[in-house]
């Protein structure tokens, strides 16, 4: 497999991106969990034609681990928002559904919404960046997208996603709680 090709954010209004693939990781570890990652997902139709799911996994926090677990899962969809219009659409949704913006960094929140992958870009940013910059050590967000996209080449490294998720550290604690969550 090869990598995709790069394409630039910048140089296409956003109005003028043909539909691209992308793959959003969605969690939150406070209130109703189900519930907002239900709502989110719900949310997600305005800007996203989701038409991939992974299972519902419930995690342990990481960086500040003194909160509750949180249930994390992946999805994927096409969109004609670029990865700048998309990044403000999923924080439109975080903070609809209660999320704290200021609140403190790898804290508890209702919903958490990350672009993990834009197809075929490459973004370093300071606000931005694509691949999901952390992605590679979390295992919290490749055993969901591992579900979805197993074969999808991370575009900076040139491995699959489900090689990654093999070897990241903690997938033991990963523990699938439903096969998707209109199951649960």
């Amino acid at each position: 497999m090869t990598a995709p090709p790069t394409r630039s954010s910048s140089s296409l209004p956003s109005s003028a991106i043909p539909p691209v693939r992308v793959h959003l990781a969605l969690g939150g570890n406070i209130g109703d969990r189900k519930a907002n990652l239900t709502a989110a997902l719900a949310r997600l139709a305005d800007g996203v034609a989701v038409d991939r799911q992974s299972a519902v996994y419930e995690t342990a926090p990481m960086y500040v681990t003194d909160q509750p677990a949180f249930l994390n899962m992946a999805v994927s969809g096409l969109t004609t928002l670029s990865p700048m219009d998309l990044l403000a659409f999923l924080k439109d949704i975080e903070s609809s559904l209660g999320r704290d913006l200021a609140g403190l960094r790898f804290g508890p929140r209702p919903i958490d919404l990350d672009i993990l992958l834009y197809e075929g870009v490459i973004l370093t940013d300071p606000v931005l960046g694509i691949p999901h910059p952390r992605m590679v050590e979390r295992a919290f967000v490749l055993c969901p997208l591992a579900d979805i996209a197993a074969d999808t080449l991370h575009p900076v490294l040139g491995r699959s996603v489900g090689a990654l998720a093999a070897e990241v550290p903690g997938r033991d604690t990963v523990v699938r709680v439903a096969e998707t969550l209109l199951d649960w």
